[in-house]
């Protein structure tokens, strides 16, 4: 369902990560469920190993892995949940250089994730949702990197 609602607002390709599938430009990938998905160099890998805090997928185990592989070129964005999963993965990525976003909580519909988060990675970016999207194409420019 979230892949219909996701893709009813974006002109990205939204699809479920499929096990060593080329991340390409112009795509959203979803962790299908049961399955942490993680960036593998320029491919996505799945994983069945146990959940991490009770979760998997786990935005954690993507985030950390994406930080590992693209380091100061990874931004991670958290938004709206309820639980702390994404902070440490967000905080990973800021340590290795890269940009942290995190939607404000007063904005989210569940502020658990956001403020947990922001405990984790107090200089990260903190915008509303509706600004994230801007921020994003700010930081990301128009490059000519392989994936996006």
């Amino acid at each position: 369902m979230f892949r219909t609602l996701l893709g009813a607002v974006t002109r990205l390709n939204v699809c479920d990560a499929d096990d060593k599938q080329p991340l390409e430009r112009g795509y959203v990938y979803l962790a299908p469920p049961d399955y942490h998905l993680l960036v593998e160099g320029t491919h996505l890998a799945l994983s069945v190993e146990s959940p991490v805090a009770f979760s998997r997928p786990s935005i954690d185990v993507l985030l950390e892995s994406a930080g590992e592989e693209y380091g100061d070129r990874c931004v991670g964005v958290v938004l709206t949940g309820a639980n702390d999963d994404g902070a440490r993965g967000l905080a990973r990525i800021r340590e290795l250089g890269g940009a942290a976003i995190v939607q404000d909580p007063a904005t989210a519909e569940r502020p658990e994730m956001p403020r947990a988060a922001l405990r984790a990675v107090p200089d990260a970016d903190v915008l509303p949702l509706e600004e994230i999207a801007p921020r994003l194409v700010e930081l990301c420019g128009t490059t000519k990197s392989t994936t996006a």
